[in-house]
């Protein structure tokens, strides 16, 4: 009598192996794999490296000039997007082969078979980084948090801090009161806009999160049933999709990563200024 198992699709990553008491998941050793082969081609790629460059130089020098010409829309000043640059790209690179890495052969339907709950379930050995909330959840702490210590490199902790709890705009209010009695009105309206700010940065790791999970996920679910009705010619154009979604998902998230770096970088004087002078 043969066994039977069931393999569900599930919103959490499930543990393979252990090391101590850490569990390494299926999609951490998925990212793991998509590490080393960042590391491997970049390790190539810097030892091919010549004067007159070949033709997988010159594809890598034209995708980072057209990488840097989009930054500087963003950024307006080519010093910043060349301190952003590098980041923005690890990241794009990072979650582009993440979330292409879930459509090779065998993952997902490679694994090993496990009793829980009084039945057998498949749990396939490796499963795409970025559909995991855990992976897309890291990702956006990095960019949200790396952008909040950028600006601190940029404008100062002060500045930073009074971003979030403007105490020099309370601290204002005995000097200018007189010439401008509506400041007692306007400065503590801008005092509590930052506590919005603060709401803003938790607001944007949740949506660079959910966004990039929901999508490869979706993208993953939809092929798989795709493929659960007929394994040949049907998921074909729905896997194309997925790839140009991939591409573009990876592209959304490092382009909102220059923003956030962007912004953490300007301070609110400079803005104040700027809209002054308009």
């Amino acid at each position: 009598m043969s066994a039977t198992f069931t393999h569900e699709t599930t919103l959490f990553a499930e543990p393979i192996f252990s090391i101590g008491s850490f569990s390494v998941t299926n999609s951490l050793l998925t990212s793991w794999i998509a590490v080393l082969l960042i590391v491997v081609f970049s390790v190539v790629l810097r030892k091919k490296l010549k004067q007159i460059p070949g033709f997988l130089q010159n594809i890598m020098e034209m995708i980072v000039e057209q990488g840097l010409a989009l930054a500087d829309l963003v950024t307006n000043d080519r010093k910043i997007s060349l301190k952003i640059f590098p980041v923005a790209i690890t990241i794009f690179v990072f979650v582009l082969i993440n979330n292409w890495i879930g459509f090779f052969p065998g993952v997902g339907s490679i694994g090993f078979v496990e009793y829980h709950e009084g039945h057998n379930v498949f749990v396939p050995l490796l499963r795409g980084g970025t559909a995991d909330i855990n992976t897309t959840l890291a990702l956006s702490l990095i960019a949200v948090v790396g952008a909040n210590i950028f600006g601190i490199v940029s404008i100062g902790l002060w500045n930073v801090f009074n971003k979030y709890v403007n105490i020099k705009i309370l601290a204002s209010i005995p000097s200018k009161v007189i010439k401008d009695p509506m400041i007692l009105v306007t400065a503590p309206i801008h005092f509590f806009v930052g506590v919005f700010e603060i709401i803003g940065e938790l607001a944007k790791i949740a949506s660079l999160s959910f966004r990039l999970f929901g999508n490869i996920f979706a993208g993953e679910v939809l092929l798989m049933s795709m493929s659960m009705i007929m394994a040949y010619g049907v998921p074909i154009p729905f896997l194309f999709l997925e790839i140009f979604v991939g591409v573009i998902q990876a592209l959304i998230f490092s382009l909102l990563t220059i923003v956030y770096f962007t912004i953490a970088s300007t301070s609110h004087d400079h803005e104040e200024e700027h809209s002054t002078a308009h």
